[in-house]
């Protein structure tokens, strides 16, 4: 008989009940030890940050121009799809009436400068004028002085001049005096003027003014001397009648100069005042000529760019209007891509960001560029604000066209050698961002600061924890 059919019923019953026990055993065991968090390893490596959004290709350089005139369009030099060099005169309109005004504005030019150079010639001659006349004035008031009144003073051209004639009036004879010594020092000054003969248009006025005053100085002698001859005694009849004599003739010559030269620097005035009109009439034909050549100008489209038309709307016969566009031009500098990019974005941006794109119309190719261009207003569409940004290519593609629609990932930080954590690892609330770790067995919350973000979920972690570490999964997502 067997060990198995000699074992009783029994026997199998205690065997059972020990299995039992150490299954119960070894569970409750790996249960009491087993923890119930997960948990993530605080790294070091590097982080990049990126910003994605979509823009459009558009032209690096690109124009609409219309006429900056009315008219009828009377010639179309190039049409759609043509190139054309910056420059070249892409259309133009009827012309007749826009020369004829030219013509007669550089009519009014001719005729303007004409009389402006006759006027100026003139002045000229009044200038030359003043040497002689200034030469004549000087005679007249040195016959005045020192002829007509010759017989009058002793000791005249000194500071001791004296009347030789008693006066009972000693006022006018200390008058007379005074004077006769001031008009030698006034003419011996005229004199020194007039041998220095500067021909400078600023010296000749300043000769005639002084002239004038030279002139004062005499009148004033020969009415003071007048004066004295009122009182004389000691003096004959015939004399005195003699001395009023010289005293009007001297008055009439020094009037005689007074007045010459007064009429020449009136004269002189008057003929600068034309000079002026005749300055601001050549300035306003000259302005004509500006405005009907402008006038011409806006007649035609030109280019002023190299590149492709894209647009020509133009016809022959058609009526233009001011400013509607007509023609438009691609430049050959190739394409750039504009975007917007929200508010919340555009400050994690600079220029010179490196930039990979694909475009919809290039599956499962990239292209590389950079930002060279951020907005510093934003644009506001329907309420949605956004800041435009400008991409270029590090290649230049001839498949490319305008208005391809581009997705855009810009690189725009990348720190390296940082702390990094998945974001679910985080725990943002009111009180500020934590993680948990566990301490002896218990949750434990600490403050962390943060960094950038990359597309990944990852989290740039700047302090609170160290590389190791071992946070709680607070997000359970899957290591």
């Amino acid at each position: 008989m067997s060990f198995f059919s000699r074992f009783t019923f029994s026997g199998w019953k205690y065997v059972l009940a020990a299995l039992v026990i150490i299954g119960a055993g070894y569970w409750f065991f790996v249960q009491k030890s087993a923890s119930p968090y997960q948990f993530i390893a605080v790294t070091r490596g590097s982080i990049i940050q990126t910003v994605t959004v979509t823009g459009n290709t558009t032209p690096m350089k690109s124009v609409t121009l219309g006429f900056q005139n009315t008219g009828t369009i009377a010639r179309i030099n190039y049409g759609l799809g043509e190139y054309v060099t910056a420059g070249a005169v892409i259309a133009e309109l009827s012309t007749a009436s826009l020369s004829a005004a030219l013509e007669q504005a550089q009519a009014n030019v001719s005729s303007g400068q004409a009389a402006l150079d006759k006027s100026k010639q003139d002045l000229a001659n009044l200038y030359a004028s003043i040497p002689d006349a200034s030469i004549d004035a000087y005679a007249k008031a040195t016959d005045a002085v020192r002829n007509q009144l010759n017989q009058f003073f002793s000791n005249a051209e000194t500071s001791s001049a004296q009347i030789t004639y008693n006066v009972s009036d000693f006022q006018s004879q200390t008058a007379a005096q005074a004077t006769r010594v001031a008009a030698t020092t006034a003419l011996n000054a005229w004199q020194t003027e007039l041998a220095m003969g500067d021909q400078t248009t600023a010296s000749l006025e300043a000769l005639s003014k002084d002239e004038l005053g030279y002139l004062a100085t005499v009148w004033q002698l020969l009415n003071n001397v007048s004066a004295t001859l009122n009182s004389a005694s000691g003096v004959s009849a015939t004399t005195l009648a003699a001395y009023r004599t010289n005293v009007s003739t001297a008055l009439a010559e020094v009037n005689t100069a007074t007045k010459s030269l007064n009429t020449i620097s009136q004269t002189i005035a008057s003929q600068k005042s034309i000079v002026a009109q005749a300055q601001a009439q050549l300035a306003q034909a000259k302005a004509g000529v500006a405005s009907a050549s402008a006038n011409l100008g806006n007649a035609q489209i030109v280019a002023p760019i190299s590149g492709t038309i894209t647009q020509q709307d133009a016809k022959i016969g058609q009526l233009a209007t001011l400013g509607t566009p007509l023609v438009s031009i691609i430049g050959t500098s190739g394409f750039e891509v504009d975007a917007g990019v929200s508010e919340t974005d555009v400050g994690k941006l600079s220029v010179g960001d490196a930039v990979s794109m694909t475009l919809d119309a290039f599956p499962n190719e990239t292209f590389l560029g950079s930002v060279f261009y951020i907005a510093p207003a934003q644009t506001n569409t329907q309420g949605v604000i956004s800041y435009l940004i400008k991409v270029s290519f590090n290649k230049a593609d001839q498949r490319l066209k305008s208005g391809l629609t581009a997705n855009l990932t810009i690189r725009a930080k990348q720190n390296d050698n940082v702390l990094i954590l998945p974001q679910y690892a985080i725990l943002q609330n009111d009180n500020g961002t934590f993680v948990q770790t566990l301490v002896k067995g218990v949750a434990s919350t600490s403050p962390v600061t943060l960094g950038i973000q990359d597309q990944n979920g990852n989290v740039e972690v700047l302090s609170g924890v160290t590389q190791g570490e071992q946070v709680i999964n607070i997000g359970l997502k899957t290591k």
